[in-house]
């Protein structure tokens, strides 16, 4: 299936005349565009990357070193998504709004600078999950590669690894909105303390890979899987400090763990957006 789905995805780029790749800095769109970059070269590849109060700096750095990596020009487009018409009150459909408005402007983008056709990284896993978001790319016509190509996260996993990309292992990621349970009004001073309550846990455990501070209220309620489970615990007073420092009158640690999609709306399934 590996060389099977990768020569597909290699003439699914092939076809592309020029190619802007939405570029986030996770494993997936670093794979599509080293990829891309391979088939087409540097001339006919732009990454295009979105900078909004929902990317935390850290994934801007990602993304930024990816693109330098492969020697691609980046163009970065500034989207506010507290702009977005229905957006702040993080309804159910929250992401196909965002996403219909993010992929609207990165195609104008597109649009402006002749830079050919836009795509990005969802791959064949994210197509059994709950992501509202994948109708809107649909609706707007944004190709989706590694889907096209049948390719699931760990085929890029493996395929980014044989590669040499240092993003072969990074953890998934997810926008920061993604914290609130829907219907909890989104705020600029929400995301930006749930920024600063996610790196305060990678500062307190630099070896921590996957963690979430999902938000109810005045409660912080982490997130992590449980082999970090016990270092968390360990390490509660100063955890527990630092998020009531940012505003936080409660701190709970989620004895199920870390799980994709948990906030998702009941009867979606477990997968989706994280």
């Amino acid at each position: 299936m590996l060389c099977g789905g990768l020569e597909t995805l290699r003439g699914a780029l092939r076809g592309m005349e020029r190619a802007a790749v939405a570029v986030s800095g996770g494993a997936d769109s670093a794979f599509l565009l080293h990829v891309a970059r391979e088939e087409l070269g540097t001339e006919r590849v732009t990454a295009l990357t979105a900078r909004s109060r929902l990317m935390a700096e850290e994934e801007m750095a990602s993304a930024e070193a990816v693109c330098r990596a492969e020697g691609v020009r980046q163009v970065v487009v500034d989207f506010e998504p507290l702009d977005v018409e229905g957006f702040a009150e993080n309804p159910p459909e929250r992401c196909y709004l965002c996403k219909r408005a993010l992929f609207g402007a990165l195609l104008e983008r597109c649009a402006e600078e002749g830079l050919g056709t836009l795509a990005e990284g969802t791959n064949a896993d994210d197509a059994g999950e709950y992501r509202p978001g994948l109708r809107a790319l649909r609706e707007l016509g944004v190709r989706s590669p590694l889907l096209e190509a049948g390719l699931k996260k760990a085929d890029v996993r493996a395929l980014s690894r044989e590669m040499g990309l240092k993003t072969w292992d990074k953890p998934s990621l997810a926008c920061l909105a993604t914290r609130f349970p829907h219907g909890d009004r989104i705020t600029a001073e929400g995301l930006s303390r749930v920024e600063s309550a996610e790196r305060l846990l990678r500062g307190a455990m630099p070896g921590l890979r996957q963690a979430r501070v999902r938000v109810h209220g005045d409660m912080a309620r982490i997130e992590v899987g449980p082999e970090t489970m016990a270092e968390v615990l360990a390490r509660r007073g100063e955890v527990s400090e630092g998020l009531k420092g940012l505003g936080f009158a409660y701190v709970a640690l989620d004895l199920e763990g870390f799980r994709s999609g948990s906030m998702n709306p009941a009867g979606t399934g477990k997968g989706g957006t994280a």
